[in-house]
């Protein structure tokens, strides 16, 4: 009975020990993975890296985690030069844009036997692109769109049901309207792209051809070199700005 009793006291100790030894293991890798995905993304600051799933240690010697969570407060994406507008008066937009709270799962993530790289079967995520971010590309010089009529984007905002309001800036016949005309326009995604199309055109108080006008109210953003290459997905008008959600295979977490 007193064997028993010390066997199960030493089962508990190492029992302790080998969860002890697990955390420490897994924080040491989670610190590792961060510092590695900070470079190779050329990230401002570290990002968080979770490792889920019990235990850590069992995980290593199979050579893959189940799930991987990576989080990364702003991220700065390229845009590869896209343009505003519908047409080529909406202006270059900044090769950046901003990110926010950028988090994504990855699960299956297989790594090579030295460490130096991990492949992530497949991952989704998501984040928020701000209104004042999402701005940049459509704010341009105000854009003739009839004799006499010029007028430009300045303001995007949460419009309710998934839609973003749209202000639209107008001066005609050399006098500026007393305030912004609003429109609600419906957002989406086409390959790399973000889209804001107009569902109705604004009354500017003149009659305006569509195409013209559509110069103004309707613009796209390219986002491309997310991290690990991941793409977007879906994308939907929020309060604070525009959530998108993004996914891919073979998605490289480090290396």
């Amino acid at each position: 009975m007193r064997a028993l009793r010390i066997l199960l006291i030493v089962t508990v100790i190492l029992g302790g020990l080998f969860i002890i030894a697990d955390r420490v293991a897994v924080g040491f890798a989670e610190d590792e993975a961060a510092d590695r995905l900070k470079t190779n993304e050329g990230l401002a600051t570290t990002p968080s890296v979770s490792i889920k799933g019990f235990p850590f240690l069992t995980q290593v010697v199979g050579g893959e985690l189940d799930e991987v969570e990576v989080g990364i407060k702003n991220y700065e994406a390229d845009t590869s030069g896209a343009t505003g507008g519908t047409g080529t008066a909406g202006g270059t937009t900044p090769d950046k844009i901003r990110i926010d709270d950028l988090t994504a799962q990855m699960r299956g993530v297989a790594f090579s036997g030295d460490y130096s790289s991990a492949k992530a079967a497949s991952a989704t995520g998501t984040a928020t692109i701000s209104y004042d971010e999402l701005l940049k590309a459509a704010k341009a010089e105000p854009v003739d769109v009839a004799g006499g009529v010029t007028a430009k984007v300045v303001g995007l905002s949460d419009g309710g049901n998934g839609k973003i309001k749209v202000e639209v800036e107008a001066t005609v016949l050399g006098t500026k309207l007393p305030r912004p005309v609003s429109v609600l326009s419906s957002v989406s995604v086409k390959g790399d792209t973000v889209q804001v199309q107009a569902d109705s055109l604004p009354n500017l108080g003149i009659q305006l051809a569509e195409d013209k006008v559509r110069l103004i109210t309707d613009f796209r953003q390219k986002i491309d070199g997310l991290p690990g290459g991941i793409k977007l997905d879906k994308v939907e008008a929020a309060p604070k700005g525009v959530d998108i959600t993004v996914k891919g295979s073979d998605v490289s977490l480090v290396g």
